[in-house]
This record gives C-alpha cells, sequence and structure tokens, in this order.
C-alpha cells in the first residue's frame, strides 16, 4: 500500500508541476510578443542610423572623430555580456557563456597580454563572472527585471567613457539575438572603435558625395552618442526577446515531459493497484476455502 501511495503522490506532484510549466509558458509567450514587437520596431531605426553613420565615416574630411581611431597597441579589452535575469530558459545562459569564453580565449590569442574586463549585464551574467578571475567594472544586475532604455545609455555613455580615457582599446557586446521563436543564436557585437563602411564592405561601390550642413563633425558628435545608445537599446531588445523565446519552449517542453511521465506514472499505479486488488482478492478465496475445509 505505501508503493501505491508513493506512485500516487508522485503523480500529483507531477501535475502541479505541469500547471505550473504550462502557466510559465503562457506567461512567456505574452511577454514574447511584446518583446517581438519591441525588438521588430527597433532593427529598421538601428539600422539605418548605423547606415547614416557610416556613410558620414567614409565622406573625404581631415576630421577623424576618436571612435573610429583602432588603436595600434591593444591592452585592454572591455567585454559587455547581455544574459537573462532569471533562469529556467533552457540552454540561453550555458550558450552565451560557452561563447563568452570562447572569444575571451580568441582575444588572448590575438592580442596577448591584453587585460579583458567584463560589464556583467543580468543576474545571471553578474553570478557567473562573480566567480571568475577577470574584473567585472561595471554590474547591471536587474537589467531586464525592467527593461528601460536608461539601462542602453548607462551601458554605452559608461562604454564611451573607458574607451575614450584609454582604459579600454576595444569594447565588445556579446548577447543572444532573437531570429525565430525556435532559434537564437549567440553574436558579437563590436561596440567601439567603430568601423567604417569602407574597411566592412570593400567592394560596395563609391559611396556618395554629400553637402554637410552644419559640418560634418558636428553632425558626428551629435550623432555618435545616439549611435551608440541605439546599438546597445538593440541588444538588450534583442537578448529579450530571444530569452522569452527560449524560456517559452523550454516551459513547453518540460509541460510535454510532464505529461508523458504522468501517463507513465499512471500505467505503474494501475499496474501495481491491480496486483494489491488481485493479492488481497487471492486472500480472501483463501480464507473462504480454509473455512469450508474446517
Amino acid at each position: 500500500m505505501a508503493t501505491l501511495r508513493e506512485t500516487r503522490n508522485r503523480i500529483v506532484a507531477v501535475r502541479n508541476t505541469s500547471k505550473i510549466t504550462q502557466a510559465m509558458r503562457m506567461v512567456a509567450a505574452a511577454k514574447l510578443r511584446r518583446a517581438q514587437d519591441a525588438i521588430t520596431a527597433a532593427r529598421p531605426f538601428a539600422r539605418q542610423l548605423e547606415k547614416i553613420l557610416r556613410n558620414l565615416a567614409m565622406a573625404e574630411s581631415d576630421f577623424v572623430h576618436p571612435y573610429f581611431e583602432a588603436r595600434a597597441s591593444v591592452q585592454h579589452i572591455v567585454i559587455a555580456v547581455l544574459s537573462s535575469d532569471r533562469g529556467l530558459c533552457g540552454a540561453f545562459n550555458a550558450n552565451l557563456f560557452r561563447a563568452v569564453q570562447h572569444r575571451i580565449d580568441k582575444l588572448q590569442a590575438q592580442y596577448p597580454g591584453a587585460e579583458i574586463k567584463i560589464v556583467a549585464v543580468g543576474r545571471k551574467s553578474v553570478a557567473q563572472f562573480s566567480k571568475m578571475s577577470h574584473e567585472v567594472i561595471a554590474s547591471h544586475p536587474d537589467a531586464f527585471f525592467k527593461l528601460e532604455y536608461s539601462t542602453a545609455t548607462s551601458i554605452a555613455d559608461h562604454a564611451s567613457d573607458v574607451f575614450l580615457t584609454h582604459r579600454a582599446d576595444i569594447i565588445e557586446l556579446i548577447y543572444n539575438e532573437f531570429v525565430s521563436v525556435i532559434k537564437q543564436e549567440v553574436k558579437i557585437l563590436p561596440l567601439l572603435p567603430i568601423i567604417p563602411a569602407a574597411q566592412k564592405t570593400e567592394h560596395s561601390g563609391s559611396a556618395v558625395d554629400y553637402i554637410f550642413e552644419p559640418t560634418r563633425a558636428d553632425i558626428l558628435e551629435s550623432l555618435l552618442p545616439k549611435y551608440l545608445h541605439t546599438q546597445v537599446w538593440r541588444a538588450l531588445l534583442d537578448s529579450n526577446a530571444a530569452e522569452q523565446a527560449a524560456r517559452m519552449v523550454a516551459m513547453e517542453n518540460a509541460t510535454t515531459n510532464a505529461r508523458d511521465l504522468i501517463s507513465s506514472l499512471q500505467l505503474i499505479y494501475n499496474r501495481e493497484r491491480q496486483a494489491v486488488i488481485t493479492k488481497e482478492m487471492l486472500e480472501i478465496v483463501g480464507g473462504a476455502e480454509a473455512l469450508v475445509a474446517h
């Protein structure tokens, strides 16, 4: 009887868990719709702003903004890692941290002796890199708890400051890009220095010759901070959408697995219950036969 009770209790526990995972799947689906709308709306603006900026950078001028200056000697590298604040999202964070470690190994091989520091965005990122040897120079543990544009400006302005003061020679963002509901890809985004379009697309043809009013330098000074803010904001939105998609799929899989487990446990329970009933019937029959014999 104890085995029957244990099996029944386990069925109840798994059924309750499946209700929780189903509810979490529905919440993640609702959040995903909003996150997907946000990143879909943000991407065209970010791409167009990047296009304008790179055309400005290609224009003939003696003025070169410090953001475009590649350092001859790379001694300091900063990587901003965008993780989730919460768990239960499958391999979302594990894949991200694996890619970050691979990138760190590659940068250390490419720039021997360079110091690599971390900007941790998201609770999981803060927890992960607090255990590692790389210095965490800035933390945003609740970035995705309530995603706001001010978080993007804070990260971008800090990146700008450490780059302009030569505390960083290269700054990169590593995050999960939302591709589809079932696909998220880890992306490495070079933030600073900014690579002009001519260096990225050598065979793209001649650049358009613009007349600038006010001056090209004035436009760049005004546009560059907005560009950095937008790039970081797009990465945050991408990561948020990717997280919700990963969580929705993970909870859907968990719910399906729970239902399969309930079916298996129900079969075991029925088999055990049938065995108990059969045993009791045999005992009754045996007792009746003993009485008849006497």
